[in-house]
């Protein structure tokens, strides 16, 4: 249950959600209870009570707040919610994970805390690394204009010499950690987006406020491999992502859509439609899907956030 006291000085409040995966919600968890830098509170917001997580959370080992939406939030609102309640609850940090995710190690929040204490960082956020191959990158990292795909290509590519931060990059529903005082300034996830681009939305006002963060290449959260969606084109200079499932797909693209047409991202906007032009009419030779992009693509654009 939500503790009634205020949080002492500096306190760590970890918040994570879920939605029908209590199998890997345990490791998730389980996890985060073995942190060496002490973690003050839990908070899981479960999107799906109706098959609910309850009894797996309150035995993870932590002071814990299950809190279920009986309105399925997507990731977006979910972690809305978790971090308002953090940050009511008067934590000064705040950690995000996600159910079918974990950190790498027991370390992982001390570095990640001692990387942001030290450089002063707003926000700071593990390398997220394929669970079955630790090396290889859950996604692909684009810097510039090269794709990256292996932990050892990303450090490689840093030519500031900076071989513990990555400024400017961040995953942050995967392991980030939060001041509190950062999400003052840019705010929480967009209820709107429910899922895909919610992150990238945050990205987008993070660089905006011009709040220092990055990913530090010393911490590891490991998550289900994730770039089979990232269809290459041009031999591979180039990516389209492409979802098999038409739900993913859906808000996807619409998403994206809104996206584009926001400020700090209009210029990546402009060639979009060029991109995925070639996508859908020379690599997949598939006009109908080009359209059905389109139409979702402006569907955004309009801010018209029906559920899929």
């Amino acid at each position: 249950m939500p503790t009634s006291a205020q949080l002492p000085p500096d306190s760590v409040v970890a918040v994570v959600v879920t939605r029908h995966r209590t199998d890997l919600l345990v490791d998730s968890l389980a996890a985060m209870a073995k942190q060496t830098h002490p973690i003050a509170h839990l908070i899981v917001v479960d999107n799906g009570p109706d098959q609910p997580a309850r009894e797996v959370v309150e035995a993870c080992g932590l002071p814990v707040t299950w809190l279920p939406s009986w309105r399925n939030l997507g990731g977006a609102g979910g972690f809305a919610l978790g971090m308002l309640q953090a940050l009511a609850m008067g934590a000064d940090w705040i950690w995000l994970g996600d159910d079918d995710g974990h950190a790498a190690d027991e370390t992982a929040l001390a570095i990640l805390m001692d990387t942001a204490t030290r450089r002063g960082l707003a926000a700071v956020s593990p390398v997220v690394a394929d669970k079955s191959d630790p090396d290889r990158l859950a996604f692909p990292l684009r810097r510039g204009l090269t794709w990256h795909r292996t932990r050892p290509a990303l450090l490689a590519a840093d030519g500031q010499g900076d071989d513990e931060l990555l400024p400017g990059i961040a995953s942050f529903f995967n392991g980030a950690l939060f001041r509190a005082s950062t999400l003052e300034v840019i705010g929480v996830p967009d209820l709107r987006l429910f899922v895909r681009g919610d992150e990238v939305e945050m990205h987008r006002r993070m660089v905006r406020s011009g709040l220092p963060f990055g990913t530090c290449l010393r911490a590891a959260y490991l998550h289900p491999y994730g770039s089979d969606e990232f269809k290459p084109m041009l031999g591979g200079r180039l990516h389209a992502q492409d979802p098999e499932d038409p739900v993913k797909r859906y808000y996807t693209y619409r998403n994206r859509g809104y996206l584009m047409s926001q400020p700090g991202m209009r210029r990546i906007g402009l060639l979009e439609v060029p991109r995925f032009a070639w996508y859908f009419l020379v690599t997949r030779r598939d006009p109908k899907a080009f359209g059905e992009w389109l139409r979702l693509l402006r569907q955004g654009r309009a801010e018209r956030f029906d559920r899929a």
